[in-house]
């Protein structure tokens, strides 16, 4: 005499040792073995690598760094003149400002904050159209380019400038007779005008128009998707 048969439960009603193991397919780590038939990953990775990241930032800290031989241009170019008039008192020379009271100095330095604030903006906006993602590497290369960027204007400023040298200046020129300050960054906190535009305008347009995170919670975990 055989034993009675015990039907299978149904398809639906599964226990908890089986539905423990359906969970832990779901969010097994890469490389753990595919998700039961009908599960979805919870979670999905998403972007280059960390050595792609990085290798991109370099070049980014480059690019922008040697577009400051451009900023330094400008602003020798654009940067109003301080006059000086040289004197001979005893056989000595001396150099005197010719306008005591005027305002050429603040527009030196005026004149390169300006300008590193709209290289800031242009370098942002160049990077966000060539890479949307966003990302700390990315963020260092824009703020240390543009730091190492408005060092390097400074310097190309003053070497393109007047001559360092105003009595020898004021010797060749004669005595009386006006000439050119060389060009001088009184306010050091103008070379952060790039950087600090930089991440403020990556930052906003990051905001706006960047690639949004996938919500994990509107993920399905399982089943048939609702009708």
């Amino acid at each position: 005499m055989t034993a009675p048969l015990t039907p299978p439960p149904p398809p639906h009603e599964q226990s908890p040792h089986s539905a423990h193991h359906g969970w832990q397919a779901v969010f097994a780590p890469p490389g753990a073995g595919p998700a039961p038939h009908g599960a979805t990953p919870a979670f999905k990775t998403d972007g280059p690598g960390t050595k792609t990241e990085v290798l991109e930032a370099a070049v980014i800290t480059v690019c922008v760094a040697l577009a400051g031989v451009v900023l330094g241009l400008l602003w020798a170019w654009l940067a109003p003149r301080v006059p000086l008039v040289g004197d001979l008192v005893d056989k000595n020379w001396v150099v005197y400002l010719k306008d005591t009271e005027g305002e050429q100095a603040i527009g030196v330095d005026g004149t390169f904050t300006l300008l590193a604030l709209a290289f800031g903006a242009v370098s942002a906006l160049v990077v966000f159209l060539a890479r949307r993602r966003g990302g700390v590497p990315l963020v260092v290369a824009l703020a240390l380019g543009g730091l190492l960027g408005s060092v390097l204007a400074w310097r190309v400023g003053v070497w393109l400038g007047p001559t360092q040298n105003v009595i020898a200046h004021a010797r060749a020129v004669g005595k009386g007779v006006t000439f050119s300050a060389p060009l001088k960054l009184g306010a050091k906190g103008a070379l952060l005008a790039w950087p600090l535009a930089a991440l403020v305008v990556h930052l906003g347009l990051t905001g706006l128009f960047g690639p949004r995170d996938p919500d994990p919670y509107a993920t399905s975990y399982g089943g048939p998707p609702a009708a």
